[in-house]
């Protein structure tokens, strides 16, 4: 089969945003259609799994993520800029995870018009236990590439993520 047979068969067999790509458009829009459709079914399979096996949503999870990387807790408008929600999105999540026991909020010592918030010691057992299985999840979804192609894929996608970032902060 050619390139160009493999490409279509390829596009055939999953429809979803790359559906729309033809032979005439430039590789570079081929690549992030690919990117993206990827994305939202890696997404879409976390998502799932995430509310079927712990009955909670992706952003509950991140959140969690989040304050696990930090012990002594976050402000909540940090919260908002890691997560790239806004302030009443992490309100809404957090309210929730407070009356379940899973975090705690307590006025910030620096700064007294803010909260600070902390995993509680259920919240870090919760937490883990969903980051353990969310573990298992990834590695069996990219169970298909080898470790050489993984560390390509790595490598070449740090390199995008560079030039995206410079392009953003020079205004482009």
């Amino acid at each position: 089969m050619t390139g160009k047979a493999l490409r279509q068969a390829d596009v055939r067999a999953a429809p979803d945003v790359e559906t729309r790509v033809t032979g005439d458009d430039h590789e570079a829009l081929r690549l992030w259609l690919r990117l993206l459709a990827t994305t939202n079914l890696l997404e879409a399979r976390i998502r799932r799994l995430v509310q079927e096996r712990f009955s909670t949503t992706l952003p509950r999870f991140d959140l969690m993520a989040q304050l696990e990387r930090a012990p002594d807790g976050l402000k909540m408008g940090e919260l908002s800029r890691r997560m790239m929600v806004t302030g009443g999105n992490v309100t809404g999540i957090t309210d929730l995870l407070e009356r379940e026991g899973f975090v705690a909020r307590a006025a910030d010592s620096a700064d007294r018009r803010a909260w600070r918030v902390r995993l509680t010691a259920a919240g870090r057992k919760a937490f883990r236990a969903m980051a353990d299985e969310h573990e298992r999840w990834i590695v069996e979804a990219l169970g298909g590439l080898t470790r050489n192609e993984m560390a390509t894929l790595t490598q070449l996608l740090g390199k995008l993520k560079l030039q995206v970032r410079a392009l953003e902060e020079a205004g482009k």
